[in-house]
């Protein structure tokens, strides 16, 4: 394959798009594209330009000679650092909840509530074109600040995705759900219309912060005979560092960021 040709196969840099620059000691630096702006560090400076145009993966040199190397952030990268309205989901819980939820390619999934919007970009990105994401947010400032982080990650907000800024509390009108996800601090008000609007068979599941409110919608998902196949856990992330013949945990770990509550909505079996 000749130069040219391997070249033609990248997806090179655009105007727009968020780059990170990491340096020789993993220190990593942000920034987002734009013709004639420049990047200054420790007194150094690179042209945008130079990158626009070039390959993801690249290595740049600085004015001094320091050099750094570009890389387009990944979701999980992306949703550690963009700006909060509300606090977010971590990586680790969102790749968990798209399993356990059964994320899947032209699903119609309902989302309350949006937050920073790191949950909203899992989902857009898992039900493709073909599905549609249905996010529920009380606040508008949250609503916009979500919108924003998925804006500047995407490009553009989806279409696939939907917001409404609305009290998902007082009631939706969606129906034949396939998914119903709930970042909310009394998700148990939630139970009985979620059984009224997910299809047989459909998931819902919640993100909570403390044992006690995820043992109350429990309860309130073992009353309702719609529900079963019920569980509730939580997930640790343990990164270990391996250089050498230095082999050990990090010193910093993510642990309990929240409880995940799984159920399947079924049709009530009928008296035996």
């Amino acid at each position: 394959m000749s130069h040219m040709t391997a070249r033609q196969g990248m997806k090179l840099f655009e105007e727009g798009e968020l780059v990170h620059l990491i340096d020789r000691k993993e220190r990593t630096y942000y920034l987002q594209l734009k013709y004639d702006a420049r990047f200054q560090h420790s007194g150094e400076f690179l042209a945008h330009n130079d990158l626009i145009g070039q390959p993801d993966g690249t290595t740049v040199t600085l004015t001094g000679g320091t050099r750094l190397l570009a890389l387009r952030p990944t979701l999980s990268e992306y949703i550690l650092m963009m700006p909060r309205g509300a606090q977010i989901l971590y990586p680790k819980d969102i790749a968990l909840i798209l399993l356990w939820a059964d994320i899947y390619p032209g699903a119609t999934v309902l989302e309350a509530g949006i937050g920073s919007g790191a949950l909203t970009l899992a989902l857009v990105r898992a039900v493709g074109e073909t599905g549609q994401v249905i996010s529920y947010e009380v606040r508008e400032d949250f609503l916009r600040r979500a919108e924003k982080n998925i804006e500047t990650f995407l490009g553009k907000l989806p279409p696939n995705l939907m917001t409404r800024l609305l009290d998902i509390y007082e009631g939706f009108e969606e129906r034949q759900l396939d998914r119903i996800l709930l970042d909310l601090p009394e998700p148990w008000r939630i139970v009985e219309m979620a059984g009224d609007a997910l299809r047989p068979g459909g998931i819902m599941l919640s993100f909570l912060p403390t044992i006690l409110q995820s043992s109350q919608l429990t309860e309130a998902l073992y009353r309702d005979s719609r529900f079963t196949r019920i569980e509730t856990f939580e997930t640790l992330l343990r990164p270990w560092h391996i250089e050498g013949r230095s082999v050990r945990p990090d010193h910093r770990m993510v642990a309990h960021s929240g409880f995940i509550t799984v159920a399947r909505r079924v049709l009530p079996a009928p008296p035996s």
